[in-house]
């Protein structure tokens, strides 16, 4: 099962939706880095279930334990393995239809593959199996911050047909996050984020559920991060965005609006900038060849509608029979809220495993 990503910043993730814990097990990631609890609990915190009104009401505290890696509240070079234990699994929400395969999900694909499958709460292809994620992210994202400069910044830019189509103050990381996370949705504009809510509470009440867009922006990412061919760095993105459950798509840059553009319309022209090479516009998303460019990273991920609805469904059980299911339990209505942090989270494994990988490219960095 394809549980880890990275080639020098390795991270494995463990664990089901109603197992014992979750967590994520981080390689090579360098000695004497401060790390504590409150490193990587603010995330969780914005994963969690149960923080608003627009979200599943199972109520976990996801509370963090580290358990090797770091002594004196400092990373040893040892592998950093964290774990969060699940305080309030309902298997009885689950028993009722664990022979039923629910629409959109993956029951059936995990039973064909595997014969035995884990089917309380979708087991490991639960969006709460996200929580390694989050958790590695968090540092990651330290590294990135305090040895590269770069900051990392995802909102909600679309549920369903409600759209914002403006960009926070980027200039300003800590004021945009503040805009941010000043609302349930985590859309940077008040008016939209209580229209948004209005929709999910409705669509929630009819028994559905919604999709939407998550914009991401990587800031201070140097140019020559990536690798050509196979490991380019948009290829690598998008295979990190599309492991996130629920994703259907990613546009990295002007993605599909560039198909109705001309070349001359498309290409971002090179300038000098306060002694460095930029473009004047970033069609390209920060990358071009796979490597990037020095620009801003920006890319769109699309998630689909929540596929556990309350509503009647017809579906098939394990003995190929047709059947009637109604899904009791918790869920989301709409994933994207909880979705920002998994997204920045992704991000984060991605450019601190190039950071790290950047370091061993060329003759002149190496060190005796």
């Amino acid at each position: 099962m394809g549980s880890t990503i990275g080639r020098l910043f390795r991270v494995t993730t463990y664990g089901e939706s109603h197992g014992e814990a979750l967590g994520c097990v981080i390689e090579n990631c360098p000695s004497g880095m401060p790390l504590t609890l409150a490193d990587i609990q603010p995330d969780l915190d914005r994963r969690r279930p149960g923080q608003s009104r627009v979200t599943t009401p199972r109520d976990e505290s996801d509370k963090a334990r580290i358990l090797s890696g770091t002594f004196e509240d400092k990373t040893i070079g040892s592998p950093i393995a964290i774990a969060v234990f699940n305080e309030n699994a309902r298997e009885k929400d689950y028993s009722d239809i664990k022979e039923i395969f629910r629409p959109s999900h993956a029951d059936f694909t995990y039973r064909e593959k595997y014969l035995h499958r884990a089917w309380r709460g979708g087991g490991r292809a639960s969006a709460r199996a996200t929580i390694g994620v989050v958790a590695a992210g968090a540092v990651a994202k330290k590294i990135l911050r305090e040895k590269a400069g770069v900051e990392i910044i995802a909102y909600v830019s679309q549920i369903k047909d409600i759209v914002f189509s403006g960009v926070p103050d980027l200039a300003n990381p800590n004021a945009a996050r503040s805009v941010i996370e000043s609302n349930d949705i985590r859309v940077p504009d008040a008016s939209l984020a209580e229209r948004m809510t209005r929709l999910i509470q409705d669509t929630r009440q009819a028994g559905d559920s919604l999709g939407g867009v998550v914009t991401c922006h990587a800031l201070g990412v140097p140019a020559g991060w990536g690798d050509p061919v196979f490991d380019r760095l948009d290829a690598l993105i998008a295979r990190a965005m599309l492991a996130i459950p629920a994703t259907k798509g990613i546009e990295i840059g002007s993605g599909f609006s560039s198909v109705v553009m001309t070349g001359s319309e498309h290409n971002d022209i090179f300038e000098m900038q306060d002694g460095k090479v930029r473009t004047k516009t970033n069609r390209s998303g920060g990358i071009q060849g796979g490597i990037s460019n020095g620009m801003p990273i920006e890319f769109r991920v699309a998630f689909k509608p929540t596929a556990t609805i309350s509503r009647e469904q017809m579906s098939v059980n394990e003995r190929g029979e047709n059947v009637t299911l109604k899904v009791k339990g918790r869920h989301d209505p709409c994933v994207l809220p909880r979705a920002v942090p998994i997204v920045e989270a992704m991000l984060a494994l991605v450019l601190a495993d190039q950071f790290l990988l950047s370091q061993s490219v060329r003759f002149e960095d190496l060190r005796m």
